[in-house]
């Protein structure tokens, strides 16, 4: 993805998925869990207490006590050896310890193992589908059976050391007929040998009382909760680790991001300390890569502007020395001359001079302008053939020992007229400069033609003049270049013609190219550019 947006929404959808996914996948797990150990907390005391009573009994009373506890409870019970049930070992060794086992068999039944006897390898086993009333019947009855056996007044010690020794997994206390907390109808259940069920102010769990015989004491098991599959603090350690989860994600997704945009600032604090040399990886195809391609593109024009700028200090202070020294000898000169005739000669000299100082001033102005950036166009529809003429007739005076001649044109199909997209005045200067370069060189001829296709232009002039070495292609379109330069100061010139050239056509969309012309010998420059362009104005 290349949008960050879209790939932090992307990450955060992800993660809440994954988040919800494993926090119902936890909660469910984690529930089948508490699940057994809820029933094995209710079960483990009334199981543990069987199976200490069987211990003590001889194989024929374990038997009847089984179907008559079994009937109590609503389930099978059976006293079997652990060779029969198989237990895994690690299950085996937590039941020869004393704990009382809870295992899934079936959905919705589980088995409850108690050990009955360690020497005999003997447990008490029953399949239970849910923790029913029976249960707890059972349990009071199991309970009242020991009670009775001891005076009524060391019933309460007896009924403590029962709950510290088997691990009742609920309260067990003897409470008193007035203590507890029944209505008339429950007190008379009580004294009808009833067990007694009721729920609690709250609703959410359950008492369960049976009167001793013979006492004043009622045996209260409770208060017993059902198991509440959505704990509050259980929900909020998976809120909690799903909130972590969601900010390490976010931190993964961030601090790449973070690092890139550290590294483009400390690029652009290095480039701002004059380290114009310093680039930004472009890793990717987001808004952050495109940010450093835009950083790296910024850097390199400044750094070719600031070249361009020092090596024009040089050039022009290295230009503009020659005139200053001939206006400064012709002044000395004027002053010195005997004739009006010399003197008009000197003056004619400075005047030169300065004209020639007043075109390297233009020059630079024009370089500067196209290289600060991109200019105002104002794109509008060209007749090359018409702008070729008007060139032409311009600068064919200027030496007439070169004759400057336009060779009829091809055109694309369809067309009439060799019209394109362009900027009417820099197009000129372009054109301009490329025929005065080619008189200043030419030794008899210079030839201007043009082609135009469906989609692009292509302007060339070529002369009869030495031409340009090849090496040198490339290079001649640099901004104060002097090949020779005897031939260039004796031709005129300051370098800065064909830099401008390129610059023009290359704020056209196109290029400039330099090869051999085949016809004349000599150099052949062309010009190349899109004959249509943005915003033009037909």
């Amino acid at each position: 993805m290349n949008s960050i947006f879209l790939r932090i929404y992307g990450g955060m959808i992800a993660v809440l998925v994954i988040v919800a996914a494993l926090g119902v996948g936890g909660l469910h797990l984690l529930n089948e869990a508490r699940a057994d150990q809820y029933r094995e907390q209710l079960a483990a005391g009334t199981f543990r207490l069987m199976a200490h009573n069987m211990s003590r009994m001889t194989p024929i009373e374990r038997r009847q006590a089984a179907n008559l506890w079994g009937r109590l409870l609503g389930i099978p019970l059976r006293v079997r050896t652990l060779d029969d049930v198989q237990l895994e070992s690690r299950l085996e060794a937590r039941l020869l310890q004393g704990q009382v086992l809870v295992e899934q068999t079936r959905p919705h039944t589980v088995t409850i193992y108690s050990l009955v006897s360690a020497a005999d390898r003997l447990v008490l086993t029953g399949d239970v589908e849910q923790v029913s009333e029976q249960l707890a019947r059972a349990t009071i009855y199991l309970l009242i059976d020991e009670l009775v056996r001891v005076p009524e007044d060391q019933q309460p010690q007896r009924l403590a050391a029962l709950k510290q020794r088997h691990g009742f997994g609920y309260p067990l206390q003897l409470v008193t007929r007035n203590s507890a907390s029944l209505d008339d109808d429950q007190r008379r259940r009580l004294d009808e040998g009833d067990t007694v069920m009721a729920l609690d102010k709250g609703g959410d769990a359950i008492h369960v009382f049976a009167a001793v015989a013979g006492t004043p004491w009622i045996v209260q098991l409770g208060p017993i909760y059902q198991m509440n599959p959505y704990p509050p603090h259980l929900l909020v350690l998976i809120g909690v680790l799903g909130l972590a989860l969601i900010g390490v994600t976010i931190f993964l997704l961030v601090r790449q991001l973070e690092r890139r945009l550290r590294e483009l600032e400390r690029a652009a604090s290095q480039v701002a300390g004059g380290d114009l040399e310093t680039r930004v990886p472009e890793v990717g195809s987001d808004s952050v890569t495109r940010l450093a391609s835009a950083f790296n593109g910024m850097a390199a024009h400044l750094q070719r502007l600031l070249n361009i700028q020092r090596e024009m200090v040089r050039a022009v202070a290295h230009e503009f020395r020659t005139p200053v020294a001939r206006l400064r000898f012709g002044l000395e000169m004027t002053g010195d001359a005997e004739t009006p005739e010399a003197r008009r000669k000197y003056l004619d000299g400075m005047d030169s001079d300065i004209q020639d100082l007043d075109r390297l001033v233009d020059e630079m102005l024009v370089y500067s302008r196209l290289e600060q950036g991109s200019p105002a166009l104002r794109f509008e529809p060209v007749d090359l053939a018409a702008l070729i003429d008007q060139v032409i007739d311009e600068l064919a005076p200027l030496r007439p020992a070169v004759r400057v001649e336009r060779v009829p044109g091809r055109l694309a199909e369809g067309d009439q007229q060799a019209r394109v997209d362009g900027e009417p005045r820099y197009l000129r200067r372009a054109l301009t400069n490329l025929v005065t370069n080619a008189m200043r060189h030419a030794e008899t001829q210079v030839r201007i033609s043009y082609s135009l296709d469906a989609t692009h232009a292509l302007l060339e002039v070529e002369d009869d003049g030495p031409g340009v070495p090849e090496e040198a292609w490339e290079r001649i379109f640099a901004p104060f270049l002097r090949l020779d330069d005897s031939r260039t100061r004796a031709s005129g010139g300051h370098g800065l013609g064909l830099s401008i050239v390129r610059r023009i056509v290359y704020w056209h969309g196109g290029r400039s190219q330099l090869g051999r012309s085949e016809a004349l010998g000599g150099a052949r420059f062309g010009l190349w550019w899109p004959r249509r362009q943005d915003g033009s104005v037909n």
